[in-house]
């Protein structure tokens, strides 16, 4: 790891005299050390497999379905899906410190001093997109469709289809749930503004909404709010973390 400190701090034309293989070298250890971390996360995470996998299944089974499986080995994959994604969830700050060490030598020397505050900031934001979807947005999407289900219609999902959605929704939530971080980055770059954000504010909220009610095929105004509303929150914080962190303009004399 003091390996990775001295790299990161390496100077601007130091980094920029790099070829490109040597980054995609770079790259390619970065993505490695990260997979190590999953790994070591995934060894302590074993010892708990059980108790998660029965988390899992009385989580899914919460919503008055029966999840079946018509493939030998569904039932083992969805041991191996949790088990892999708590131990992702574990390794989130060690996998937020490479891509610090993986962009932080590009930077300048007041700059690389945020390591600790964006591995941190970077980790919870993700866990916070997470945690809403596991509480709010999986469980309204779930019971959307389980809705068609009548008399003549019984709703039978498979726990391969039903992981699978789980996980690529709570993945991305906790991508989305980035947007602040990313509008820092930008504005520390002058790319985006506050008062760029404020003015497109409006169109901010059509295409969030758009998002929404092509996330949630439901037709029900409360549940494209559910979805909306974290959006929306999101969106005013970056213009926040845009106003207080971005680029300066000189005063003129």
């Amino acid at each position: 790891m003091s390996d990775d400190f001295e790299a990161a701090g390496e100077t601007l034309d130091e980094r920029s005299r790099m070829s490109f293989l040597e980054h995609l070298d770079e790259l390619r250890r970065r993505i490695l050390f990260s997979l190590y971390a999953v790994l070591a996360c995934g060894a302590v995470v074993i010892f708990y497999i059980d108790d998660l996998y029965k988390y899992a299944t009385a989580y899914f089974g919460q919503f008055g379905v029966k999840l079946i499986y018509t493939g030998m080995t569904e039932g083992f994959s969805l041991y191996m899906k949790i088990g892999i994604l708590v131990a992702v969830l574990m390794a989130l700050p060690f996998i937020f410190a490479q891509v610090w060490f993986f962009v932080a030598p590009g930077l300048y020397s007041k700059e690389k001093r945020m390591a600790i505050p964006f591995i941190t900031a970077s980790t919870l934001l993700f866990l916070a997109g997470a945690w809403f979807c596991h509480f709010y947005a999986f469980p309204s999407m779930f019971q959307f469709f389980a809705s068609f289900a009548n008399g003549d219609v019984t709703f039978f999902p498979t726990i391969k289809e039903v992981s699978g959605f789980y996980i690529k929704m709570l993945l991305a939530f906790g991508v989305v749930f980035q947007m602040p971080l990313l509008v820092l980055v930008l504005s520390r770059f002058g790319i985006v503004t506050a008062r760029f954000m404020i003015k497109q504010f409006k169109y901010a909220i059509l295409i969030i909404f758009i998002a929404a009610a092509l996330i949630t095929p439901s037709s029900d105004i409360m549940n494209q709010l559910m979805f909306a509303a974290p959006m929306l929150i999101l969106y005013v914080v970056s213009i926040g973390v845009a106003w207080i962190f971005g680029k300066k303009k000189p005063r003129e004399a």
